[in-house]
């Protein structure tokens, strides 16, 4: 595996599937994999999971780690061609890139939609020049519209607790207070697709996740319908995706509080699991109640961001 961006990536997910398992009951068992291998870690935005996942699943399998804060630890990065740098931007991504890929075996990069220029955002701009100058494999460690390792540990962490053979899976929108992206939401539904699920996105209407993403999955307008006999309610804010009206990309076009899942919500599901990517605000997207009930899995989801980073790791180191 040379790159790791989009579900396809990772092949059959039955073996990526049973591949994180094997890790999972034993950490260290492909260490000599990374030995004299370096990671950089290359962080445009903020990180805590991602950030902590991923470099303990490279030392678990042997390697060094570099970690890059752009904003905190570099020049500050022109990313557009045929600019004048007269600004307060002292180095070009194009330059900065292939030094990089001088110092590393393989680079992770961290770069968030800017929800201003849909076009730009869905061309993912930065994570492609990454791909095309560092010289080196690239993963996402979450991008403009893609954050596939989430999506590979809430697979891992649906697998871990399905109840029945092909679970009833719902991806609802839920409020926030700010401007969020959608590359959770893309992701998240791009791997469900994939997988042997039951899948459900529920949304106001002008939420539509772009239609590459959401594949196959059933829409639903109505919540309650929605999560009526579902094993797994896995909630996520994003801003308004611009796909019935551009002019809406990026925007909160929808405060309604109804959608914030509560006991009563969770109340119409099949005794489902609650899921979210997490950091998530209370009182927002869930009441305390349910992220603090017992069948809020959040936190094992969140640990399994170890697991799935090892495999994408693990695959890349066996092929250099």
């Amino acid at each position: 595996m040379k790159s790791f961006i989009n579900v396809e990536d990772i092949g059959p997910l039955e073996k990526a599937l049973a591949e994180a398992q094997e890790i999972k009951s034993d950490r260290f068992k492909y260490q000599h994999l990374g030995k004299n291998k370096t990671l950089m870690m290359i962080f445009f935005n903020n990180s805590l999971r991602t950030r902590l996942s991923t470099q303990k699943a490279a030392m678990n399998l042997g390697m060094n780690v570099i970690v890059l804060d752009v904003n905190a630890g570099a020049w500050k990065l022109e990313t557009e061609r045929g600019v004048i740098m007269d600004g307060d931007k002292s180095e070009h991504l194009l330059e900065a890139i292939p030094v990089m890929g001088c110092y590393c075996d393989m680079i992770g990069v961290r770069s968030f939609a800017g929800l201003t220029d849909r076009e730009y955002d869905y061309a993912e701009t930065v994570l492609n020049q990454f791909i095309k100058y560092s010289g080196k494999p690239v993963f996402a460690m979450e991008t403009a519209t893609v954050h596939p390792l989430q999506a590979f540990a809430d697979l891992i962490t649906i697998e871990e607790y399905k109840t029945v053979k092909r679970p009833k899976v719902v991806l609802t929108w839920a409020p926030h207070c700010r401007a969020l992206p959608q590359a959770v939401p893309n992701s998240f539904a791009q791997w469900m697709n994939a997988a042997d699920v039951d899948f459900v996105i529920t949304q106001p209407e002008g939420y539509e996740l772009d239609p590459k993403f959401v594949g196959n999955a059933r829409i639903e307008y109505n919540q309650k319908k929605a999560f009526e006999g579902a094993d797994f309610i896995y909630a996520k804010n994003w801003s308004n995706p611009g796909v019935t009206n551009p002019a809406d990309y990026g925007k909160i076009t929808s405060k309604d509080m109804s959608w914030t899942v509560d006991t009563e919500h969770m109340s119409w599901t099949n005794n489902g699991k609650f899921m979210h990517c997490l950091p998530v605000r209370r009182g927002l997207i869930v009441t305390d109640d349910v992220i603090e009930s017992a069948n809020s899995i959040v936190i094992p989801e969140a640990a399994n961001r170890e697991i799935s980073c090892s495999v994408v790791i693990k695959r890349i180191l066996e092929a250099l």
